[in-house]
């Protein structure tokens, strides 16, 4: 039942990417050849997938301090009164926005975005019970999902914050939190130009940016210093705006965009009429920026699950398997070790009965019966066969008893390799009674596995000069160019492949090309 639940997730997803992006359409494959591996190596259960634990839409998250003007820039960019704003914190939930046809717009609950694997949020509450107790089942009080007819939202996601109030904050909002930055294409982190002296937020600016520059993705982060306009009567308001930077230099900012805007719509006026100029011309140039970047983020989406799939792979094979491996061979000595402890015993303990019942004549074993039990094969085989099952249940029982006693260490051991997936379920799967203690790879690990994985890393490779012929030329040939040198090319009739595909390629990437332009998601 668990297994066709997901397969339906899954099918609903194909269905809509086959309509907006074929590559993608392509990697669900790819993270089913995965999701096999996984299941047969006991990484993952059958009620899961590798496809369900990322965002498959562009997704912009927008973070920062109370009253930093995030739910403004929101309306502003939709060019649509959403969200409510106010000096003050307006709302304390995650809200999700998305793009609907409907005329108005609708507040969904949290449970809207818990139960459905197209979303950021798929399953938010069981994580959220990981770290408070209870509180998984107050979803709603967490997250919100918003629809909105605005243009602007067609073919990505807003995720808006609760006002980050790092004192305040609750160990399950920062969980969100920290889930939201991982999946997100584009960050944009809001401070409030208003507040002149950025040294006293020191815990906000932690956050906010200490715990991000060291990221391999810093580069998607933007941070931008709002309501610069509350400025412009200052004597000096370059000063603010360098308080603010020093501020983020002495925390190490050296990735990402740093950006002084306004809202045009709320602005404070500015008499001046040089300096409004100044202050209007800066403001438009960053909101030009940040909106580039904000519409590309369907572009940075595809890379980004290509690049998620890549991941997955190769921490299947360089992480989850050396872990299991090494799960194993403490298990298998805790094995050794118990079984050379309890037959030594064992052994121990007969000699000193049969000694104590005089059945050694010197060092001859020599009982009364035991010419008895020689002499009959019945008595005999009986005899060995108890024996057997004696010793291989003493041998299992110790089997056991390590595997349990190794719990906490592979907790440890998941959470230091950082390990997507189950590895005490892997780990329990390698420690059934069948499997042997000398197997030289990990239960599921076999030649076919490591072939299928093999197959999904090439296909990455594919799928990213693919993605690279959609949206690079690096030639500087428009596609009609391209077009009218294969049309003059001489026709050859012989079956060499390379003479008759290429204009089949040509009238793919014009495919390819013109789907990409014109088929963009409706609604999700």
């Amino acid at each position: 039942m668990a297994g066709r639940v997901i397969e339906g997730r899954l099918k609903h997803l194909e269905t809509h990417l086959e309509q907006e992006n074929p590559v993608l359409l392509s990697t669900v494959q790819s993270f089913r050849q995965l999701d096999k591996i996984a299941y047969s190596m006991g990484l993952l259960h059958q009620d899961t997938s590798y496809a369900t634990q990322i965002p498959w839409w562009p997704l912009i998250s927008i973070l920062g301090t109370f009253s930093s003007g995030k739910s403004t820039f929101i309306n502003h960019y939709l060019e649509y009164a959403l969200q409510r704003t106010g000096n003050q914190a307006v709302d304390d939930k995650f809200t999700v926005t998305c793009y609907s046809h409907e005329s108005t717009a609708h507040a969904l609950p949290g449970v809207a975005l818990d139960s459905d694997p197209r979303f950021p949020f798929y399953q938010m509450s069981n994580e959220i019970e990981k770290v408070a107790q209870g509180e998984g089942q107050r979803i709603d009080s967490y997250l919100q999902l918003k629809t909105c007819p605005s243009e602007q939202l067609r073919g990505k996601i807003i995720i808006d914050s609760p006002g980050f109030d790092a004192d305040a904050q609750r160990t399950s909002t920062l969980r969100i939190t920290d889930h939201i930055i991982d999946l997100s294409d584009l960050v944009l982190v809001f401070f409030d130009a208003r507040h002149p002296e950025p040294g006293a937020m020191n815990d906000t600016l932690d956050h906010l940016v200490s715990n991000t520059i060291k990221r391999s993705d810093a580069g998607k982060f933007l941070y931008i210093l709002n309501q610069i306009d509350t400025t412009a009567r200052e004597d000096n308001p370059e000063e603010v705006v360098a308080a603010w930077q020093r501020a983020l230099g002495e925390r190490g900012l050296t990735a990402g965009r740093f950006y002084t805007i306004y809202n045009p719509d709320a602005a404070v006026p500015i008499e001046d009429d040089n300096r409004r100029e100044r202050f209007e011309g800066k403001r438009d140039a960053d909101l030009g920026e940040i909106h580039s970047r904000m519409k590309e983020v369907e572009i940075e989406r595809a890379y980004r699950i290509v690049g998620a799939l890549e991941k997955t792979a190769r921490d299947i094979e360089e992480r989850a398997v050396p872990a299991i491996q090494q799960a194993i061979e403490s298990w298998k000595k805790r094995v050794l070790w118990g079984d050379g402890v309890v037959f030594g015993l064992l052994f121990a303990l007969l000699i000193g009965l049969t000694i104590k019942a005089d059945y050694w004549d010197g060092l001859s074993f020599a009982p009364p019966w035991l010419n008895k039990v020689v002499s009959s094969p019945p008595y005999l085989y009986t005899s060995a066969i108890l024996i057997a099952v004696m010793l291989f249940g003493l041998h299992f029982l110790v089997r056991t008893l390590a595997a349990r006693s190794m719990s906490r260490y592979i907790r440890r051991l998941a959470q230091k390799a950082g390990i997507r997936g189950d590895l005490a379920g892997a780990f329990r799967r390698n420690t059934r009674p069948w499997r042997s203690i000398f197997s030289n790879s990990p239960a599921g690990w076999e030649r076919g596995a490591r072939k299928r994985l093999k197959g999904v890393l090439e296909d990455t490779n594919n799928y990213v000069q693919t993605l690279n012929d959609r949206f690079t030329n690096p030639s500087g040939e428009d596609l009609m160019t391209v077009q009218h040198h294969l049309a003059e090319e001489p026709e050859d009739t012989s079956d060499t492949p390379e003479k008759t595909e290429a204009p089949t390629q040509a009238e793919t990437i014009e495919a390819e090309t013109k789907e990409t332009s014109e088929q963009k998601p409706e609604n999700v």
